[in-house]
C-alpha cells in the first residue's frame, strides 16, 4: 500500500486545500510561500494566537475548526465567529498594526500553515488580483459579523440561540444533524448571556420538538419554527 506523502513535502502548487487566493499566484509566487512557511498540526483546544501578542506570521487553516474571539472586561469571552478551513488568521494585523486584536482557539483537531508576514505582505504590493481576493476576503467577513451582531442586539435570548443552531447547521455543517463543537457556556459566550440561560432555552427548545439534544449531538426537527424564532424571538 502506497504510503500518504508528507504534507510538509508538497509543493503549494499540489496543495489540495489552497485557498481562492493563492490559486492566483504563479509558480514562482507559491515557491516563495512554500520557502517561506510551515506546517503544524494542532490539538483541539490548543490556543493559537493571544490578543495582544505580536504577529510574525499569517496563519492558513487547511482543516478543523477555530473559535475567534475576544476577553471582555469581565474576563468571559466574547466569541466573534467560527473560522472554517480554507481561511486565514492574523488578517487584520495584516492591515492594522502587527499586533493581534482577537484570541484564536482550535475547537477541533487542526492543520496550518504558518506564512512569514513579510513575504504575504510583498505578494500583497505586487499582485493585484491576490490582493482583490484577500480584501475581499476580509470585507465578507467584517461585514457578516458585523449584521451578526447588530441582528443579536435587536433580539431577546430565544432568537440568539435559534440564530446560534441555524449557523451552525446552515454555514458550518450545510446539515440539521451535527455536533456542535461549543460548550454551553462557549454558546452562551457566543450570544452574550450566561450558561443557565442557554441550557433553559435549549431545553425548551427540546421539550416542544424544535430540535433533539443528546449531549453535544444536535438534530434540528423544525427548521421553520426555529427560523420563526430567529426572527421574531
Amino acid at each position: 500500500m502506497k504510503e500518504e506523502q508528507d504534507p510538509i513535502e508538497i509543493k503549494c502548487h499540489d496543495c489540495l486545500d489552497r485557498s481562492c487566493a493563492t490559486a492566483i499566484l504563479d509558480g514562482n509566487e507559491l515557491n516563495k510561500i512554500f520557502n517561506n512557511r510551515y506546517i503544524s498540526d494542532v490539538r483541539k483546544g490548543t490556543n493559537i494566537l493571544n490578543e495582544g501578542s505580536p504577529t510574525s506570521h499569517i496563519i492558513y487553516l487547511r482543516s478543523g475548526l477555530v473559535k475567534e474571539y475576544i476577553l471582555r472586561p469581565d474576563n468571559h469571552e466574547q466569541i466573534l465567529q467560527i473560522i472554517q478551513p480554507h481561511s486565514y488568521l492574523g488578517l487584520t494585523s495584516l492591515f492594522g498594526d502587527k499586533i493581534n486584536h482577537y484570541s484564536y482557539t482550535a475547537l477541533t483537531e487542526l492543520r496550518l500553515c504558518y506564512i512569514d508576514i513579510d513575504v504575504f505582505t510583498e505578494l500583497v504590493k505586487t499582485n493585484g488580483n491576490f490582493a482583490f481576493e484577500i480584501l475581499t476576503s476580509v470585507g465578507r467577513e467584517n461585514l457578516n459579523n458585523f449584521h451578526r451582531f447588530i441582528d443579536q442586539s435587536h433580539k431577546k435570548i430565544y432568537g440568539r440561540i435559534a440564530d446560534v443552531l441555524i449557523y451552525f447547521s446552515k454555514v458550518i455543517f450545510s446539515n440539521k444533524r451535527f455536533q456542535i463543537p461549543l460548550t454551553r457556556q462557549e454558546i452562551a459566550d457566543m450570544v452574550g448571556t450566561s450558561r443557565e440561560s442557554t441550557g433553559r432555552v435549549l431545553v425548551k427548545f427540546t421539550g416542544e420538538g424544535i430540535i433533539g439534544l443528546s449531549g453535544r449531538n444536535i438534530v434540528i426537527n423544525d427548521m421553520a419554527k426555529l427560523e420563526k424564532i430567529s426572527r421574531y424571538g
